[in-house]
């Protein structure tokens, strides 16, 4: 690059900051997001697959895009010209899973040069989306008090991908529901100015009967990879060494779980399930039944000590290192098994469907959102009902060709190209409505 071209790059970048920092933006520019999440880190599921979709579409589309999380040590991963990846050093989470890290309030709230303040700083974004109810949820109060006098007021956006009804009554009791649907709408919601939630089940706590929750509050299904899971991964030589690997053979059926090991998940129900099939085929050997189980989490001691007494019928691969490896196992299995009835959304099962594996799932949460008895095997989350659909989804051809195609066609409808055109477009009209909200309060 020429001299003065170069310089001429620089200058007209810092032109533009500057007036970015006086509030003054070219409305035919992109609006520059910032992300920031603790529910992060390399072999974490759901969320991290939304938001590296994001960023991939984010590059393609010229957007400038930021995700903040938690890491080891602080490092920029860049990725290319409009998007990168803040780590900030952060310490191991205390409590639930300890592969997660937490950026802690003080490394916002308190008034000294923080790492995320300086990232906030020298970002300048035009929206801060937050996905977290926790700690992090609190940095949206920061910036809505000004405590960083150099940021000025972005748009705040809150991106619901669970409930924390849910998960304070899986790890503390059911009593603890009341306590968080008073937090959601007293404390949480009012911190931002916008809301996202992944499912209609995940909007239901930031609800209540104003309209004006309604209005802030917009419902944005996640997607899948369409280009990379598919059944064109299937293989008589990968089948046969997954048959070798549980000590298979013509008769067997290899059902499929993918996904974290630990409480919320409600993992116990895959190991009622495979009880009720062993009891069920004592009686009627008519299958082999083994269960697959791809993932990592608090609870693989327990799950390894119920495979033994299941005689082999239940085999941990571990984690899986890379998206290619979940495709081939999804290819190469006969259904897959989604035990949680809590499931904010449910991104594994969309991967299954595109795979044209049977999907056999609970009859509530977010999965409900894109599954019915078109395209799915849904039932009661019990041992009893679930083998009791495992095994429906073998008894009929016909049935199973006409739910697993309407799956398939399901999930092609949720490719990430639309799904992360439809989060953008969704930014852009926040930030269109809250500009306007804001001209109209102070005209000046």
């Amino acid at each position: 690059m020429l001299p003065g071209r170069r310089r001429y790059k620089e200058w007209v970048s810092l032109y533009s900051i500057n007036f970015h920092r006086l509030g003054i933006r070219n409305r035919s520019m992109p609006i520059k997001t910032l992300h920031f999440t603790n529910y992060y880190h390399s072999r974490s599921g759901g969320i991290r697959t939304l938001y590296h979709a994001l960023l991939q579409a984010a590059e393609r589309r010229r957007r400038p895009m930021r995700l903040v999380v938690p890491g080891e040590a602080d490092r920029v991963e860049s990725l290319g010209e409009f998007t990168r990846i803040y780590h900030v050093r952060a310490p191991r989470s205390p409590l639930f899973d300890s592969q997660y890290r937490l950026l802690l309030p003080h490394r916002f709230l308190l008034p000294f040069p923080t790492s995320i303040r300086r990232i906030i700083e020298s970002e300048q974004p035009d929206l801060i989306e937050i996905c977290g109810k926790y700690a992090l949820a609190w940095l949206a109060g920061a910036v809505r008090k000004r405590w960083m006098p150099r940021v000025g007021r972005p748009l705040l956006v809150g991106l619901s991908c669970e409930r924390m009804d849910d998960n304070l009554a899986v790890y503390l009791g059911p009593r603890w529901r009341g306590a968080a649907s008073v937090y959601m709408k007293r404390v949480y919601r009012p911190l931002f100015d916008r809301h996202i939630a992944v499912s209609p089940y995940v909007a239901e706590e930031l609800l209540d009967e104003t309209e004006v929750a309604r209005e802030h509050l917009t419902v944005l299904p996640m997607g899948v990879d369409a280009g990379c899971f598919g059944p064109q991964h299937g293989s008589a030589a990968v089948r046969r060494r997954l048959l070798d690997r549980v000590g298979g053979g013509a008769r067997t059926r290899l059902l499929l779980y993918a996904g974290r090991l630990s409480r919320e998940k409600n993992i116990r129900l895959l190991v009622d399930m495979m009880r009720a099939l062993v009891s069920a085929n004592a009686t009627t050997p008519a299958q082999d039944y083994r269960l697959l189980i791809a993932g990592r989490g608090p609870l693989e001691p327990w799950l390894q000590e119920q495979a033994q007494h299941l005689s082999g019928r239940i085999v941990l691969l571990g984690h899986l290192a890379d998206r290619q490896a979940l495709a081939e196992l999804l290819a190469n299995t006969d259904a897959f098994i989604h035990p949680n009835p809590r499931e904010p959304f449910g991104i594994t099962p969309l991967e299954a469907m595109c795979s044209e594996l049977p999907l056999v799932a609970p009859s509530q949460g977010g999965v409900v959102s894109y599954c019915g008895v078109q395209n799915a095997w849904l039932t009661e989350p019990n041992g009893p009902s679930f083998a009791a659909s495992g095994r429906a989804c073998f008894d009929d051809q016909a049935t199973r060709t006409a739910r697993v195609t309407e799956g398939r066609r399901t999930a092609l409808a949720h490719s990430w190209n639309e799904i992360a055109g439809r989060f953008f477009d969704t930014y852009e009209s926040f930030y269109r409505s809250h500009r306007a909200e804001q001209e109209r309060l102070d005209p000046r």
